[in-house]
């Protein structure tokens, strides 16, 4: 994809997003229902779109809500549901449309209040953390959750996301039900749907509001070293993203004695604070250096910076020494640290990572004695090893990540922005050196790895041939100039189908998959020979996946 000419710039008035209209046509706009592309479909990172194309409509989120309604009836799921939504300008008309459907299905619905400096937002971390924290108290029935997001999407998207009792992200057993049913009941014009109006909710209590905030943060000191970074008086600049972190940062500061600057407070729907993205578009994308380029640009005013995405579940460590973190980069830091200074860790934990992440995380867990727990791409694959502490810490190459409290206990199941830039403050409080540094001394012990992503624009169709590709798509015995050593279609940690095909030399691989949100399929490549054998890597991806495809 070519680089944007407005790319690290100012959003410009014109692709500002209609905030009114947007909402209009959420509900307003009718899904056609005979057209796959506006179903539901939960991917990796649960049902998005936008009601722009209707793709994401109160039509849809409606019956989604009855569908779940149903799921949890029939799972016994008889606790609260806690529902969180981000800043996005299709979070809170899709809030209002699951309440009433799932508050007329007699489901306990609890949302955060709004009279404090969450504002009323919740990051998904936060969800996870409640969810977990009210069933280890022991109550009759268990609690589960809902966070309304798109992520780092662009302002004009919409995002469902949902989490069963163990807190993180559900599995593609539940996603199936609940996304068949959903269309069902959409076939059926959503006749189904059991809805109650919200002033009649709210009139007669049956909306609970409480706070999720101030328990995260009071529970910060069991999962981060909080003393030892105000010891240190680092000084830390945060930037939310507009996002649904962004009372977070001023309460966890003045609770911690740390000196934490929000360098941008703004809630804006429209995101028009925002950097452009490397295509020009507006992208709340933590890991990327475009989208990044205001809080880039004041790194030298900080001991170290970091940025969130809208729902705080992703995470951008801005470092004076070599500025923004590749996140693979960060992921293997955090590894080497967490697994050298967590003494009451069990020595049997395993490193959580996924098939796509960099190959620096093998060497390093190898040189750790730690075993690998290789997965597919999506974070639900993590929650049962996070859950059973059998994983310590667990990662994505999108800039996620989760580990477990100082003491080897869960802290959460879903990824955590906010325990993750915590850690880099910790990090270099404690060794004296910030993350970038320390990526250099791992360099330094094992090579250099080139990495790259490439995104393609991919139909329905085109995705799902990649999806349905084996271990025969590959004849071929070399690979960029080297001979192949291993062809997966399966993650080693746990056998589940990884949606594509990853190609491995002992100096480098590539992986294609379809992306699970977005019309896109994504071709992922490492080299440790250097960028032009990792161009090499690309071009024969690229070369293997027009051939599927055609």
């Amino acid at each position: 994809m070519a680089l944007h000419p407005e790319a690290g710039k100012p959003a410009s008035p014109e692709q500002l997003i209609n905030v009114p209209e947007l909402i209009t046509q959420y509900f307003s706009y009718q899904p056609d229902k005979n057209d796959p592309a506006q179903a539901v479909s939960f991917g990796t990172s649960g049902h998005r779109g936008t009601a722009q194309n209707a793709t994401f409509t109160d039509v849809h989120i409606a019956a989604i809500c009855q569908a779940l309604a149903e799921y949890r009836e029939g799972e016994k799921i008889t606790g609260p549901l806690y529902i969180g939504k981000d800043t996005h300008a299709l979070s809170e008309p899709a809030m209002i449309t699951a309440i009433e459907v799932l508050a007329a299905n007699g489901v306990q619905v609890v949302i955060q209040r709004s009279d404090n400096a969450s504002r009323g937002y919740t990051p998904t971390p936060v969800i996870s953390r409640t969810i977990i924290r009210y069933n280890r108290e022991g109550h009759d029935g268990l609690a589960d959750g809902i966070v309304i997001t798109p992520s780092h999407n662009p302002p004009s998207d919409g995002g469902f996301k949902y989490n069963p009792p163990h807190g993180g992200p559900a599995d593609s057993n539940v996603t199936s039900l609940i996304q068949d049913r959903a269309n069902a009941i959409i076939a059926q014009d959503n006749q189904e749907v059991k809805r109650l109006p919200i002033q009649q909710l709210l009139a007669e209590n049956k909306v609970c509001q409480a706070d999720f905030m101030e328990p995260y943060i009071d529970d910060l000191a069991d999962v981060v070293d909080m003393a030892v970074i105000a010891k240190a008086k680092l000084k830390l600049g945060a930037d939310p993203l507009g996002g649904a972190g962004v009372g977070y940062w001023d309460r966890i500061a003045e609770k911690y004695g740390l000196d934490i600057t929000v360098v941008n407070e703004k809630v804006d729907p429209q995101f028009g604070f925002m950097r452009r993205d490397k295509d020009g578009k507006l992208r709340m994308d933590c890991s990327s250096a475009y989208a990044m380029a205001g809080l880039i640009e004041l790194k030298d005013q900080f001991d170290l910076a970091w940025g969130n995405d809208p729902d705080f579940d992703r995470h951008g460590i801005v470092c004076p020494s070599n500025g923004l973190m590749n996140p693979n980069h960060y992921l293997a830091v955090a590894i080497n640290y967490l697994y050298s200074h967590r003494p009451d860790w069990s020595a049997s934990m395993k490193i959580g990572k996924t098939l796509v992440s960099s190959s620096m995380i093998d060497r390093v867990a190898a040189n750790l004695g730690r075993e690998i727990a290789e997965m597919p791409v999506g974070f639900k694959w993590f929650v049962s090893g996070l859950s059973d502490q059998e994983i310590g810490f667990a990662g994505e190459e999108s800039a996620g990540g989760i580990y477990l409290q100082k003491d080897g206990q869960t802290w959460a199941t879903d990824k955590d922005g906010f325990i993750m830039c915590l850690l880099a403050a910790e990090i270099l409080a404690v060794t004296g050196k910030d993350p970038g540094e320390h990526y250099a001394d791992l360099e330094t012990q094992f090579g250099s790895p080139c990495y790259q992503r490439v995104d393609v624009a991919a139909s329905l169709e085109e995705k799902a041939k990649l999806s349905a590709m084996d271990k025969s798509v590959v004849t071929s015995e070399q690979l960029a100039g080297e001979p192949i050593t291993a062809v997966q279609t399966h993650a080693p940690g746990n056998n589940a189908a990884i949606g594509g095909v990853k190609v491995s030399t002992e100096n480098g691989w590539f992986a294609a998959r379809p992306s699970g949100t977005e019309q896109i399929y994504k071709i992922y490549a490492e080299s440790f020979n250097g960028e032009s054998h990792l161009q090499s890597l690309i071009k024969e991806a690229e070369e293997l996946v027009a051939k599927i495809i055609k």
